[in-house]
């Protein structure tokens, strides 16, 4: 798409600034030292308690399916007389070097400050064709991503053809589906048909992801809402959602009991009902700027936010490292300003090295 939607580029913007919040404030409830969560996590008190419920859960769990609604936005349906293997193409071309490209730093670039041992960088290595490096857990975006770029040929057709009531009774098939995660842990772990010899169960198929790209071209298409209703109907979506998804946390989240990440973050996965109608909210709520165009900063710096994503946790790590000094229930600043200023560290950071970056030639192949 060669003209540019200014409100994509804010939600690029801010989505990306997002991601850093949300791993800016694991560094609050991570039971080891890494500073990210693992599988076990511990809040050392209340103030971390309600700080990470409300920066991580309350204002930053939309992050990823707002990256998924963006590009299901602008890619869905594909261009008149493009064929499958055309978009594959100049889709794939763009985002895997620079994936493939992160994957080998996070898996070698570490040595070179004792960041990880030789056995765990070629244990790495002999992994990446299968899944991400073990110091790179932001790259798992990258896989659904990639599976919606792959299903966009197939759904095109039909969305080309589909009616607004043919569209919202698949997204209503997939709101009820976002119900499963609270399914499997307070019903039963198997539901519908799932098994230990059968995983495709029967809402398989229209869940996941590919309902935020059905939700995406709804929006795009059949949506006519005015300017103001977008707003005041938005901004009330985001907030009940973003209220259950900081109250989940901080229901579950007790300081000084060691508890499952899991647990703990029982309502955070994306595809679960507060996080689509925060989501949904949100997005609503950009899409009534109704600007020409985007300031030069923002369209810069949405530009060079697929760069930014793919290195923030090479400079997140020591800035928070630095501002905790190894004491998260007491850092170098108020928790409430910790966890914002370590995300906002580290996108300065990011986009000055992303731009420096991408005035080398052939750029396009390491940041996007």
């Amino acid at each position: 798409m060669k003209d540019r939607i200014p409100f994509v580029d804010y939600i690029r913007v801010v989505a990306c600034f997002m991601v850093m919040l949300v791993h800016a404030s694991e560094n609050f409830y991570g039971a080891d030292s890494s500073g990210l969560a693992g599988n076990m996590s511990m809040l050392a008190n209340e103030s971390n308690r309600f700080w990470v419920a409300f920066w991580d859960g309350g204002v930053s769990r939309t992050a990823v399916p707002l990256f998924m609604i963006v590009s299901a936005f602008l890619l869905v349906p594909m261009r008149d007389g493009q064929t499958m293997t055309q978009f594959y193409r100049r889709r794939f071309k763009r985002i895997l070097p620079p994936f493939i490209c992160f994957m080998l730093l996070y898996t070698f670039l570490p040595l070179a400050w004792g960041g990880m041992t030789w056995e765990q960088s070629m244990a790495d290595l002999k992994l990446l064709p299968f899944n991400f490096p073990s110091m790179a857990g932001h790259l798992w975006f990258m896989y659904p991503l990639i599976s919606l770029y792959l299903i966009i040929p197939v759904v095109s057709p039909w969305l080309e053809k589909s009616t607004a009531k043919e569209e919202l009774i698949f997204i209503s098939i997939f709101a009820f589906t976002t119900l499963t995660p609270w399914l499997h842990r307070f019903v039963s772990p198997e539901l519908w048909g799932e098994c230990f010899w059968n995983q495709y169960s029967l809402f398989w198929y229209c869940s996941g992801y590919l309902g935020y790209l059905v939700l995406a071209h709804y929006i795009r298409v059949h949506l006519k809402w005015s300017q103001k209703r977008r707003i005041t109907t938005g901004l009330l979506c985001f907030l009940i959602g973003a209220t259950f998804t900081a109250w989940s946390f901080w229901w579950k989240g007790v300081p000084g009991n060691l508890i499952e990440t899991p647990a703990l973050e029982w309502s955070w996965e994306f595809c679960t009902p507060n996080v689509l109608l925060a989501t949904f909210g949100l997005f609503v709520v950009f899409s009534a700027i109704n600007q020409p165009k985007a300031p030069a900063l923002v369209t810069s710096l949405s530009k060079l936010s697929f760069g930014m994503y793919l290195m923030h946790l090479f400079f997140l790590a020591p800035i928070a490292s630095a501002l905790i000094a190894g004491n998260p229930a007491s850092p170098l600043l108020p928790v409430s300003l910790c966890i914002p200023v370590i995300a906002l560290l580290t996108f300065v950071c990011c986009a000055i090295t992303t731009k420096l970056i991408s005035l080398i030639p052939g750029s396009k192949y390491i940041v996007g």
